[in-house]
């Protein structure tokens, strides 16, 4: 009898490890179909797989990597929550870029409040007032790529405006396309590329002592 109990759980847990390498070897878009079929597997299966990405995401756009833990966190809470309204007419990772990349604008424009509000200063008369700070501008450069690999390029990543450097991450860190860019943004595709071709100048510029930059690359 202990033997056919033995027989049996050993047959359950072949079974569940070869269920589980099947899952493993399915695409995005199939691992949420059966996660929204009720496999768990699934879903941590995804987990798993965007973990490192996104957090690296995160991390390159607000440069705090406890904040950045919690943003992870509610990435993946907003695509349990959110499953049943997943439509495979999407890249899984477009959607789950969307949704990481709108708590990473909204964590930035919060700092950003915080940081006016406490930027203050006392007219003649006595009375607080805010600073402005203004935003900065740049323009194109002949220079079009950057190979982000070091905490030299975060550091300069931190000193470009955030519209710049969402997309220079999505691009040159994540790999994406610029047609997931702009629907992950928002933005019209035109946009997308010259605000890449921009922030790529700037951290070029920015980092022209550390990294050299050949001309014509492209």
């Amino acid at each position: 009898m202990a033997e056919e109990r033995e027989t049996v759980t050993r047959t359950r847990s072949q079974k569940a490890s070869n269920q589980y390498e099947a899952l493993q070897q399915m695409s995005d878009e199939d691992l949420m179909s059966q996660f929204q079929a009720g496999t768990v597997e699934a879903f941590n299966i995804l987990v798993d797989r965007y973990s490192d990405r996104l957090m690296q995401y995160l991390y390159r756009f607000l440069g705090d990597m406890k904040r950045c833990e919690d943003l992870l966190q509610e990435t993946f809470l907003r695509v349990h929550r959110n499953r049943h309204s997943y439509r495979r007419i999407a890249k899984f990772s477009t959607w789950l870029y969307t949704i990481a990349g709108n708590l990473a604008r909204s964590e930035y424009r919060k700092r950003k409040r915080r940081r006016m509000q406490s930027i203050q200063s006392v007219n003649r008369d006595n009375e607080e007032y805010e600073m402005e700070i203004p935003d900065e501008s740049f323009s194109p450069d002949r220079h079009a790529e950057s190979t982000i690999q070091d905490s030299y390029i975060q550091d300069a990543l931190e000193e470009i405006p955030p519209a710049f450097r969402e997309v220079v991450v999505l691009r040159d860190i994540q790999q994406l396309a610029y047609d997931e860019i702009a629907e992950i943004t928002g933005l019209p595709m035109g946009t997308v590329k010259s605000r890449i071709n921009r922030g790529r100048t700037k951290l070029q510029n920015l980092l022209s002592e550390v990294y050299p930059f050949e001309e014509g690359t492209g």
